[in-house]
């Protein structure tokens, strides 16, 4: 089964530093995805978003549990330790978090995990279904019926996150795995919230349709901008399928 990726980090056009990180990682005979979201003043947020994907990344490379599962639940748990380490040692760092969102795929399974309101997207067979769930107040108000899904996409508070990897000693990580098929069309998408705060899912079910990642990057950066990103936005977007000639 041939991979295909791409991935961007891009600063918001209302803001004056980048604290989005994202990069994609050979490991094993898989590909580990990660995409995350810092948080905190004097650039602490691009320093817990970085340290979060260095762990996650080397806890991957360094370990050999053959449960990827336990391996992905593991990596981002011991992120949010560094994290909480990194910011007892440096108090200008106090307070500094980060969301997270990561994919390993090996073979024909895809194995996630999460923690914030990043997201991971998965398209088949021209639908979009959105694989997380936000660890928000929104999300918890629309959970409890309080809201619609048409109010939570307007809601002043929907930027207020409920858990983030450096928030806590321990975190709750949600985590899973399920199957992808080998011979027929798919992609992943690992998104900030620069990108689907802007975006709803069916403008991104849309953009995903190409099958060109560097054309769907393109379009993704044109209609962020277009709408004044108000945010910083990364993404990573992969695929099973061939490029050429499509």
């Amino acid at each position: 089964m041939k991979i295909n990726y791409i991935f961007t980090s891009k600063t918001g056009l209302k803001r004056s530093g980048n604290e989005d990180y994202a990069d994609v990682f050979e490991v094993e005979e898989g590909l580990l995805a990660i995409v995350c979201d810092g948080l905190g003043g004097n650039n602490a947020g691009e320093i817990a978003s970085k340290l979060a994907v260095s762990t996650i990344r080397d806890y991957f490379i360094q370990n050999n549990d053959e449960d990827y599962l336990s391996r992905m639940n593991t990596a981002i748990k011991t992120s949010n330790v560094r994290i909480k380490e990194s910011a007892l040692r440096n108090p200008d760092h106090t307070g500094m978090a980060t969301t997270a969102v990561a994919v390993y795929l090996n073979k024909n399974y895809a194995f996630w995990g999460h923690v914030g309101d990043s997201r991971i997207y998965f398209y088949y067979k021209n639908k979009l279904t959105q694989i997380t769930k936000d660890h928000s107040y929104v999300q918890r108000l629309l959970d409890d019926g309080h809201i619609s899904p048409e109010q939570a996409e307007s809601h002043p508070h929907r930027n207020v996150i409920m858990r983030a990897l450096g928030d806590k000693p321990d975190i709750e990580v949600d985590h899973d795995y399920f199957t992808v098929q080998r011979n027929e069309p798919w992609k992943f998408l690992l998104c900030t919230d620069g990108v689907c705060g802007v975006l709803s899912n069916d403008e991104i079910e849309q953009l995903l349709i190409p099958g060109d990642l560097e054309f769907i990057t393109n379009k993704f950066t044109k209609e962020i901008e277009q709408r004044g990103a108000p945010d910083n936005f990364s993404f990573v977007i992969i695929s099973n399928q061939v490029q050429a000639g499509r």
